[in-house]
């Protein structure tokens, strides 16, 4: 899928939102894209996560032992993903602020994990994410997400694909402009 692609799937479902939003990193944005809406709907999800698995390198696809994503965020993408690899789905939770695989998931050492994302901006969760994978005995040798806010400048110490880098400017508290500070401020996110 392009670029362009990718955000009509957003459009055609209200995805791509336009306010003042604070986002899961802290930061501050005039767009939102809103994973959980564009996911809702099971074919789209699996066209979203099937275009996500053509991104990766043929010989690290086959390298693959399990798919783990984040929760909320990475819950649908991940198990898409996990179906459109042919590999097991699991999911980390933050129960008390970090994140644990829980509900009975649990990684044989050196498990060769996929790490599947809905947005990535800063990168902290997911490095959170592959660290709480590391401990749990797996090893990360890739990160894929639906959308790069970054734009390919995040650094997560692992390959990542992501399916589309999107430039939206993002701001930190003392850098939001008069204009989008006049906006009230929503946060759509799942760290609250």
């Amino acid at each position: 899928m392009t670029e362009d692609e990718v955000l009509s799937e957003f459009r055609a479902c209200g995805a791509l939102l336009e306010g003042h939003f604070m986002l899961s990193s802290g930061r501050h944005s005039a767009y939102y894209l809103q994973c959980a809406r564009v996911l809702m709907n099971p074919e789209r999800a699996g066209r979203l996560a099937v275009a996500l698995a053509a991104r990766l390198p043929r010989e690290l696809r086959s390298q693959i032992d399990a798919v783990i994503s984040p929760a909320m965020g990475g819950l649908i993408i991940g198990h898409e993903m996990g179906r459109a690899l042919g590999k097991d789905a699991m999911f980390l939770e933050r129960p008390d602020g970090v994140f644990h695989l829980r509900r009975g998931f649990a990684l044989a050492p050196g498990t060769r994990v996929l790490m599947v994302e809905d947005v990535v901006t800063t990168g902290l969760s997911s490095r959170e994410a592959i660290e709480a994978v590391s401990r749990e005995g797996g090893e990360v040798l890739a990160e894929v997400a639906l959308i790069d806010r970054s734009a390919g400048s995040v650094d997560l110490g692992v390959p990542f694909y992501p399916l589309v880098e999107i430039n939206f400017p993002t701001y930190a508290d003392d850098e939001v402009p008069e204009a989008l500070a006049a906006v009230p401020v929503t946060k759509p996110g799942s760290r609250k």
